[in-house]
């Protein structure tokens, strides 16, 4: 095993030793300490003045922006208002509907034998629509005729009896007065004539009933053929050739559906607010979505003369003349009415109604520049304009979108319209 030379351990011993600290000189540290202190207390003092100049130079803008809004003269766009006396025109919504129609039912039971129309059909008045073959009804119709007969042969003989009666009961009088026949044989004589004229008018009455029954079973023939009742077209057909039909009054068969379009009813519901203002034979102009560019005229006809009690409308209906068939029934239109006014109103736009906890206002602008709140009365409000019944007068210039912050009393300025620009000449 190798050993270690002497030198080398003792030069090892001697590197293991620790060598001496210094010893540390503490009133360098304590200055150093306090210059650090000093270095905080300078920047912490620097940085609260900054702040606090910075506070109050935000301050001191604040104010002056307050003070520069509170001072500056707002300007503001007007209008003057002007009174409108004329009719106003007011838009409604209108269902088109035929001037007549009807459903014909069967009058007659029978089959059909013919049907000449078809729907679509244009028909006339008294057209012949369908025919009905009702054989039962026919034979009804002849024995009935053959009974009167009957019942005017008996009549004839009645008569007959009567006048045999009457002569008879006139010549045994005469015979009981003078003796030549008993008062019995006077009275069975005169009785029997007093009888064959009750029988007389028996016969008589019978012959006006069976009179009445034939032109009942007449016009039930009649009815054998459907006719059109009215000038217009068939919309619905609900029979063919060879169809059963029934007359019971309950449970009739429905045939056609006709309706008449050459004049069209539009049936339009009024507000209470344009009652007063519209009447009989007033114009009215019905536009069509699906037909842009067209108008068509109209008058308005009739009306209920009575507002509905749940929805404060009057129905009215305006007849529009369709003879060339442009329009048809259950079109949706527009009907464009005229309402009189009952009293002059202003009309101003919707925008230059203001709306607070006082209601409805108005900002109207003086001679002096000075800013007046008018309440309004409010007649009608078509969404884009306000007519307005009280709070307004002719020439006066209101506020068009005043501003949010504006008051009663408040300083405005009036903006001048642009100029106008002259065309160049080329």
């Amino acid at each position: 095993m190798n050993k270690m030379p002497a030198d080398q351990a003792f030069f090892d011993e001697k590197a293991h030793e620790k060598k001496p600290e210094k010893p540390v000189n503490e009133s360098g540290r304590r200055k150093i300490a306090a210059l650090l202190g000093i270095g905080v207390v300078v920047v912490v003092a620097g940085l609260v003045a900054f702040g606090a100049k910075s506070q109050s130079d935000r301050h001191a803008d604040a104010i002056a922006t307050l003070e520069a809004q509170k001072n500056a003269v707002p300007v503001v766009r007007v209008m003057a208002v002007k009174e409108i006396s004329g009719p106003r025109t007011i838009e409604l919504p209108g269902n088109m509907a035929a001037f007549d129609q009807a459903t014909l039912f069967a009058r007659a039971t029978g089959y059909i034998a013919t049907r000449n129309v078809d729907i679509g059909s244009k028909v006339k008045k008294g057209d012949v629509l369908a025919v009905i073959a009702a054989p039962d009804l026919d034979a009804q119709l002849a024995q009935a005729r053959g009974q009167l007969e009957q019942f005017k042969a008996s009549v004839l003989q009645a008569q007959a009896n009567a006048d045999l009666g009457k002569v008879t009961d006139q010549r045994t009088s005469r015979l009981v007065q003078q003796g030549w026949s008993s008062a019995q044989q006077g009275d069975q004589d005169r009785l029997t004539a007093a009888s064959s004229s009750a029988a007389l008018a028996v016969a008589r009455a019978n012959v006006v009933a069976q009179e009445a029954a034939v032109n009942r079973l007449t016009q039930l023939t009649g009815f054998e053929q459907v006719v059109a009742p009215f000038d217009g077209v068939i919309t619905s057909r609900l029979i063919d050739v060879g169809s059963l039909v029934t007359a019971d009054a309950a449970s009739g068969t429905s045939l056609f559906s006709i309706q008449r379009t050459d004049v069209l009813r539009v049936q339009v519901w009024v507000p209470q607010a344009a009652y007063f203002g519209i009447k009989d034979g007033d114009h009215a102009a019905v536009t069509v979505p699906e037909l842009p560019g067209r108008t068509f005229d109209g008058v308005v006809a009739r009306n209920a003369r009575s507002l509905g009690p749940g929805t404060r409308t009057l129905l009215a209906e305006v007849d529009v003349d369709n003879k060339d068939g442009e329009l048809t029934a259950g079109l949706y239109g527009i009907l464009h009415l005229q309402v009189q006014r009952q009293s002059p109103t202003i009309s101003i736009p919707s925008q230059a109604v203001i709306f607070n906890k006082d209601g409805l206002l108005a900002a109207v602008v003086d001679d002096e520049g000075k800013v007046q709140l008018r309440k309004l009365n409010v007649e009608y409000d078509n969404g884009a304009d306000v007519e307005v019944r009280d709070g307004l007068k002719g020439g006066d210039k209101v506020i068009l979108s005043p501003p949010a912050t504006v008051s009663d009393g408040m300083q405005v300025k009036i903006q001048e319209p642009p100029p106008k620009t002259e065309a160049k000449s080329g």
